[in-house]
């Protein structure tokens, strides 16, 4: 299992084979820089869709030689993301990366029915994948940005792709904390019954290839001293790999708070769900973060 966004760039260089990122409208420095660190480390072969003046401007900028990448000149930003797209459709592409573009134009690409990326009648969710120095291994959780309120089909369908996500990383059978505000299962918090369902469906085989336990509270499902206190028994807490979380404020949250305020925390996130997993990170995350985005993605790519 790897533990560390460092532990996977070296299973990627150490596979001798990369996969190949499209960068939509990759025209920006911080896209550039981190693509052209994952060329250097031997993760990936990049090619970047954009317009090559802006391009040779960044690349310049940031001290990244161009010869890295393989440049499609293109010189309209919602064009470029359309090619990018299309480029994946036609099997040039492996995953697919936002660059400098909106996120709606990034996103209203993808799902397009006609030249997009999501299968019929297929989701698509959002993947974090935190390294917390105070935690012993990676976490992957889920939806902290596209799914605002997810339903009982659609909190099935988050843990799918958080469980596949964690076991291209080398979770062999991840551990999925379904987060609520108590461990105790309360009529009056639909989160609470919602998480013991999936947990009773796990137990009978109806979710396979990973273990679940739900409703936990944030501080049972990823502290081992808080599952003592309580005399909680359980396989998930306090060593989960996967938090499933209710509703999209409390896993932004989550998410957030531990970019801001947790020293040395290392971060990624990916789009799931697509045809390829797609790297959507905000233009204002750092290089490190766009880099380790990468790197999951690659590592999910099929």
């Amino acid at each position: 299992m790897l533990t560390g966004f460092d532990q996977i760039f070296a299973e990627l260089a150490g596979r001798g084979v990369r996969k190949r990122m499209i960068a939509a409208w990759g025209v920006d420095g911080h896209t550039i820089a981190a693509a052209g660190r994952a060329v250097n480390l031997g993760l990936v072969d990049v090619t970047l869709v954009g317009d090559k003046d802006k391009i040779a401007d960044a690349c310049r900028e940031e001290g990244v030689d161009k010869s890295l990448f393989t440049i499609v000149h293109n010189t309209d930003e919602l064009s470029s993301v359309s090619q990018a797209v299309q480029m994946i459709r036609e099997g040039e592409g492996d995953f697919l990366m936002k660059g400098l573009c909106s996120t709606d134009k990034f996103l209203r690409a993808i799902l397009n029915k006609e030249t997009g990326l999501l299968p019929p009648k297929g989701t698509l969710t959002h993947c974090g994948v935190l390294e917390i120095p105070q935690y012993h291994k990676l976490l992957f959780v889920g939806d902290v940005a596209v799914i605002p309120a997810p339903d009982f089909k659609q909190k099935q369908l988050i843990m799918g792709f958080l469980v596949k996500t964690a076991q291209a990383v080398g979770v062999e059978k991840p551990k999925v904390a379904v987060i609520a505000a108590t461990e105790q299962v309360l009529v009056s918090q639909m989160a609470t019954i919602e998480a013991a369902m999936l947990a009773k469906m796990a137990d009978r085989g109806q979710i396979k290839g990973c273990v679940v336990d739900g409703p936990l509270a944030l501080d049972v499902a990823i502290d081992k001293e808080s599952v003592a206190i309580k005399g909680l028994e359980s396989p998930v807490a306090g060593d989960a790999d996967c938090l499933l979380f209710p509703n999209i404020e409390s896993g932004n949250v989550f998410y957030k708070a531990n970019s801001k305020l947790v020293p040395g925390v290392r971060q990624a996130g990916i789009l799931v769900g697509a045809k390829v997993p797609c790297v959507l990170s905000s233009r204002a995350d750092s290089i490190d973060t766009k880099l380790n985005s990468i790197a999951v993605a690659a590592m999910s790519a099929r």
